[in-house]
């Protein structure tokens, strides 16, 4: 039985590096080591910024300024340092953090840290209307008129009331995953920009084998992948919105990756995965498909 289950393991490549975002929506650290469990890299989305008036937790979606922080945990009390782009340095539990926060976004709001499932009301997505909601969502995926969006107006129950997966600050999926495979593929269509993977948000880059190419893991949706003890399910691809574009510290604003990905990989980047058996993580560690 052994034998069998390690003929069906395909080497794909390693891992080249793991990503943590303490804040939904900052920027985030690089990592050579995670824990990973059920709720994706430990210390992953353990805070969020909520907007006041709105009583509405954001992303970079609807918030894209927030990309321009970056952020990274310094103890397990979820305690995070939060570097700004005028280049001072706040941690999370500073008295005045929110208002460094507010200034820089442009609207009243707070770090908030998870709360139970039963707290719903604290996940919900500020509806003024029945419509304004959606149209707000779509405006977030940048799309020029003809080009496709992702079928929002069929989207499920939970995701019109709530902005993330109750009990997380996740979107979708608490785990993401995109291959040099990928990125090598879209640089080869359109070389110009900077496709530096921090754009895309990954938790996890696997710098596939040479004879590996194009979206990778777009062929390997509903398998499993095996590194180490984890094993992660490869669920839905994951479709971009205009926050890819966006001015992070480290590169600039460049609005033609999203037309390349939307014309050239039928508007998805990387998968998002679910994790199957918990374990650690470690740069350079050996990535198999099954």
């Amino acid at each position: 039985m052994i034998a069998d289950k390690e003929e069906a393991m395909i080497r794909i490549g390693t891992v080249s590096s793991i990503w943590r975002y303490p804040v939904k929506g900052m920027a985030g650290e690089s990592l050579t080591r995670a824990d990973i469990g059920s709720m994706g890299v430990s210390g992953d989305r353990v805070l969020a910024v909520q907007d006041v008036a709105r009583q509405e937790i954001q992303s970079c979606k609807f918030r894209p300024e927030l990309l321009q922080r970056r952020c990274k945990a310094v103890d397990s009390a979820a305690t995070v340092e939060i570097l700004f782009p005028d280049g001072e340095v706040k941690l999370s539990s500073d008295r005045d953090v929110n208002d460094k926060i507010s200034q820089l976004v442009g609207h009243k709001s707070k770090l908030q840290s998870l709360r139970p499932k039963s707290d719903s009301e604290f996940y919900q997505r500020f509806k003024r209307d029945d419509h304004s909601w959606l149209t707000e969502l779509k405006a977030t995926f940048a799309r020029k008129p003809g080009e496709p969006l992702p079928d929002l107006d069929n989207l499920p129950d939970e995701m019109q009331t709530y902005v993330s997966l109750l009990r997380t600050f996740f979107l979708v999926s608490p785990f993401h995953i995109i291959t040099t495979a990928s990125l090598n593929h879209m640089r080869s269509i359109h070389p110009g920009p900077d496709w530096n993977v921090e754009r895309f948000r990954p938790n996890l880059i696997i710098d596939t084998l040479p004879e590996i190419s194009g979206l990778a893991e777009q062929e390997w949706l509903r398998r499993s992948l095996v590194i180490g003890d984890v094993t992660v399910k490869l669920g839905e691809a994951a479709p971009r919105c205009g926050a890819v574009v966006r001015k992070q510290q480290g590169f600039s604003e460049d609005r033609s990756i999203l037309r390349s990905i939307v014309r050239d990989a039928d508007q998805n980047l990387g998968v998002y995965g679910d994790i199957l058996a918990e374990g650690a993580i470690h740069a350079g560690d050996q990535a198999y498909l099954v």
